[in-house]
């Protein structure tokens, strides 16, 4: 029903214009539908006075109702007015007719159509001739002055009015139908939602709208993925090189991965693998090889070979079940078509045979005979030419065994002659049906056929057809929650169809009679034969394993097998005291060591791409998650092992690296060198995105994410995608805590609750630190700050602002008197840098994102350059991770552009962290 709902609605909506065709309530009625809108709907209520009746009044005021239909004045607007004018001159010059006459029009009307039909049905056209003559007559007499005659000469002009009022009427209907399309089109749909901006106040885009989320929650579904920048140079640098080794490096969550699967994806041959930390460089090839050929067969129409534990003879047991099984359902379907169609076909087999049987046996016996004496004449060198075409044959044959294009041609010459003469039988079978029955005037019967039944048989034939094309869509309908397949539902219906059909063709008696011919059956014999004839011709035998096929089998055998082979002999004397010898051999296959394999793999990988090269096809070798491997020393040394298979001819390669490597890379030809410079032949570093990327990115997963919550996302995460969409995501998990839909307070939780889980990992780390009673107040601090943020209340909000500043602008020059500079470990000093940082930069963007007027002050910081850029935001969450010591110029810098202080505030001077909160609310739980 879901799916009807707005066809419905919009033929609703035409008919209520058609039947109104008034202006104003047209636009009322479009105001309406545009206020019903889901869009519109998830929009209302969110702010005060913004609710469906405030917006209701404020379009219907003059002005609203004004701007409105200034957007759609165009051909259908002038349309309409001129209907609309034409309707009230024909209503008015009616009504004017009608107030002439001294007896009612209608009446007079009816009265004189009651007497055309009378004159119709007694006396026919001829009467009807008469009257029209009669009446015409009088026009030349005294009658035409009555009153009588003005009355209804009168009465016909109103009559014909009313016609042309009716007319009218139908045609402002439509022009009002077109109008009202066009006024929800591009005039009430668009105003209120300007008019829905307006009345929001500030910051409408702030607003948080409910909605899908869907694409959030598969953040590598590949419906949502978008094209970036790493992309387009990725295939820039594809379309140059004919094969080599390209290295993708970036920061971790940045979109390598989706960057690699999306180009497997998009390859005609890909392979993906993964490269985790407990793999040795043997066991990568080893399991790179095994689906290496496991994909090719499977590319190839081939299924890989299944090497479980079952024995030879269990695996045999099934292979004859399933091949049983499969004979069975055949024999189902085979054996009772085959003996319906030879017991319908017997007797014109029978007759064929008994015709034309000793003529087929005298032509081949003929033509034996003679090929008997040509041999017997080239054996006896009687016919030397003969024998001189038959060696050359045979030469020619010989030669031929090789020949790509003798097995192609013999082909296409049974097909072709198989086809031709199927055809020419079919062909013959109809024709011949067609001459007999107008030999035998039995086409005279079809004259004596019913109109109905025809038009019946017409209607049955296309509603089959209709049913057979909607059978083969493989459509599915929703019905509320429930999704049902046509193919199910018109499958029994077209049978249904195809039944009725065939039972009126036999019921019908002039079809019965052609059916009933008693040549048909042979007539069916040469249809039957010409159609397996036809079939015939697309036969071919099956096609031998191609070769590289069967060496991929083979591999994967040696590769996942081990393989034994025991022979034993024994000899002796027969008699009693005998005396021999037994000798026993084993043989057993050894798994390849590393540089075998590398050599096997290199070896069928060449193969593998140039086949597909000449097709036309690239290859294309993914390699993912080397940047896990631990640290850059262990990546290179998987590259230095694993560089062997690098470099094979139209192959691809695609390595996931870190930044390490790639920094390792780019400094090659300066004193500097290592496995890279010889194992990559290019790098792509992807980069976080920017501000505008992301936007495109969470508008493509959710169109509910307006520019401010991109921009909170984008400067939480730093333009790394991964925690792009995690933090997307959690603004809406964050508007459902907060049960609100403001910007200010959906930012406030999302931050706070970031940062709360970031200190805490913090106070782990520094837990296992060394501390004297003298470094106890830093832990102090995290803990009572800490405390602020779990349990936040909006009763000590100042006291947690206050804590925070204070921990945000504390630095390592800024510690307590009582901590001495050398008391403190330069571990435990760095993170306590990091962590006030880190805080700082969570208090810039409380500051920034949890205040109200963000689009004003956004204008007011653009001012100031590139430092107030909200780009500059996800910079610094990107510098924190480099350093916190050039983090914080940074966001002075943005503090500046934004008008932020760079210091404690003067209520937030104390020396010391204030002990924990306590507030009268608590006091009151406790108590």
């Amino acid at each position: 029903m879901s799916l009807l709902r707005p066809w419905l609605d919009a033929w609703k909506a035409r008919w209520w214009d058609f039947c109104r065709a008034d202006k104003f309530e047209i636009y009322e009625r479009c105001v309406e539908a545009a206020l019903e809108d889901p869009k519109t709907q998830r929009m209302l209520g969110k702010r005060q006075g913004v609710s469906w009746r405030s917006v209701h009044d404020q379009m219907l005021s003059t002005q609203g109702v004004r701007l409105a239909i200034s957007q759609c004045s165009g051909e259908a607007q002038t349309a309409f007015d001129k209907a609309c004018e034409d309707l009230e001159d024909v209503q008015e010059k009616r009504q004017t007719a009608a107030q002439g006459t001294e007896w009612p029009w209608w009446g007079v009307c009816l009265l004189v159509t009651f007497v055309i039909l009378v004159l119709l049905s007694v006396g026919g056209i001829l009467a009807l001739a008469v009257a029209v003559l009669v009446v015409a007559a009088l026009l030349f007499t005294p009658f035409s002055r009555t009153a009588v005659w003005s009355n209804l000469r009168k009465s016909a002009v109103a009559a014909g009015l009313g016609v042309a009022w009716a007319v009218q009427r139908v045609d402002t209907g439509i022009r009002a139908v077109r109008w009202g399309e066009d006024l929800q089109k591009r005039g009430t749909v668009p105003v209120v939602a300007q008019m829905i901006r307006h009345m929001l106040g500030d910051d409408p885009d702030s607003l948080f709208i409910p909605g899908s989320y869907q694409g959030l929650r598969a953040p590598r579904a590949p419906a949502y993925i978008v094209d970036n920048e790493a992309t387009r140079q990725l295939k820039r640098k594809l379309a140059q090189i004919e094969y080599g080794t390209i290295a993708v490096c970036g920061p971790r969550g940045v979109g390598k991965s989706t960057l690699l699967e999306q180009s497997v994806d998009a390859a005609d041959f890909g392979l993906l693998a993964q490269a985790p930390a407990s793999y040795t460089p043997h066991d990568f090839l080893l399991s790179l090889s095994v689906r290496l050929c496991e994909k090719y067969m499977r590319s190839e129409g081939y299924e890989a070979p299944e090497l479980t534990r079952l024995s030879n003879v269990r695996r045999l047991l099934r292979r004859v079940r399933l091949r049983t099984q499969r004979l069975i359902r055949w024999s189902a379907f085979a054996v009772p078509a085959a003996a319906l169609l030879t017991l319908g076909l017997s007797a014109p087999v029978r007759s064929l045979y008994a015709q034309y049987a000793g003529v087929v046996a005298q032509f081949a016996g003929t033509q034996t005979e003679l090929i008997h004496d040509r041999t017997i004449e080239i054996w006896h060198g009687n016919a030397v030419g003969a024998s001189v075409m038959v060696t050359v044959a045979g030469m020619f044959w010989w030669r031929a065994r090789r020949a790509a294009w003798l097995p192609s041609f013999l082909g296409q010459a049974w097909t072709l002659g198989t086809f031709i003469l199927g055809v020419v039988m079919l062909w013959v079978s109809m024709v011949r049906m067609v001459e007999d029955q107008f030999q035998k005037r039995n086409s005279e019967l079809l004259h004596d056929i019913p109109p109905s039944t025809v038009l019946q048989f017409i209607v049955l034939f296309l509603f089959w057809m209709l049913c057979r094309r909607a059978r083969d869509s493989s459509r599915e309908i929703r019905v509320g929650r429930w999704y049902f397949s046509l193919k199910k539902f018109f499958q029994p219906l077209a049978a249904l169809c195809g039944a009725m059909l065939l039972l009126m063709l036999a019921r019908t008696p002039q079809t019965q009679a052609i059916l009933a011919d008693a040549d048909n059956p042979l007539r069916l014999t040469g249809v039957v034969t010409g159609i397996l004839l036809m079939g015939a011709g697309f036969w071919r035998p099956r096609a031998a394993e191609p070769e590289l096929v069967t060496q991929c089998r083979h591999h994967l055998y040696r590769l996942q097998t081990t393989q034994t082979s025991t022979n034993a002999l024994s000899a002796g004397p027969a008699d009693a005291l005998s005396l021999g010898t037994t000798h026993t051999t084993s043989v057993s296959t050894i798994p390849p060591n590393f540089p075998e394999l590398v050599e096997d793999f290199r070896s069928l990988l060449k193969r593998i791409a140039a086949q597909k090269a000449s097709q036309g096809k690239m290859v294309v070798i993914a390699i993912d998650e080397v940047d896990r491997l631990g640290s850059d020393t262990q990546a290179l040394a998987f590259l230095s092992e694993i560089k062997a298979i690098l470099g094979v001819p139209y192959v691809y390669y695609l390595i996931s690296v870190a930044e390490d490597v790639g920094a390792a890379f780019v400094r090659r030809g300066l004193p500097h060198r290592d496995v890279t410079d010889s194992s990559l032949d290019d790098i792509i570093h992807v980069q976080p995105s920017t501000l505008r990327e992301s936007r495109t990115i969470l508008a493509k997963r959710s169109e509910t994410l307006k520019a401010p919550y991109a921009m909170l996302a984008h400067a939480l995460s730093g333009g790394v995608l991964r925690d792009l969409l995690r933090y997307g995501l959690q603004i809406k998990e964050m508007q459902d805590k907060a049960q609100s839909f403001e910007l200010t307070d959906i930012s406030r939780h999302l931050i706070l609750e970031e940062l709360s889980e970031t200190f805490a990992g913090f106070r782990t780390l520094l837990s296992k630190r060394q501390w004297i009673p003298g470094t106890s107040d830093i832990l102090s601090a995290f803990r009572t700050l800490s405390g602020y943020l779990r349990d936040a209340c909006p009763c000590a909000e100042a006291t947690m602002q206050r804590v925070l500043e204070q921990f945000a602008f504390y630095t390592a020059d800024e510690r307590p008197a009582a901590v001495a500079h050398e008391e403190l470990s330069d571990d435990a000093a760095q993170l306590i840098h990091e962590a006030s940082a880190y805080a700082y930069f969570s208090l810039t963007l409380l500051d920034i994102f949890s205040s109200n007027g963000l689009e004003r002050r956004l204008q007011q910081a653009a001012g100031h350059g590139l430092d107030g850029d909200p780009e500059r935001l996800a910079e610094a969450r990107l510098e924190l991770g480099i350093s916190p010591h050039s983090a914080r110029p940074l966001i002075d810098n943005i503090r500046k552009a934004w008008s932020l202080p760079l210091s404690l505030r003067p209520a937030a001077t104390s020396s010391r962290v204030p002990p924990p909160r306590n507030c009268s609310v608590h006091s009151v739980v406790r108590g």
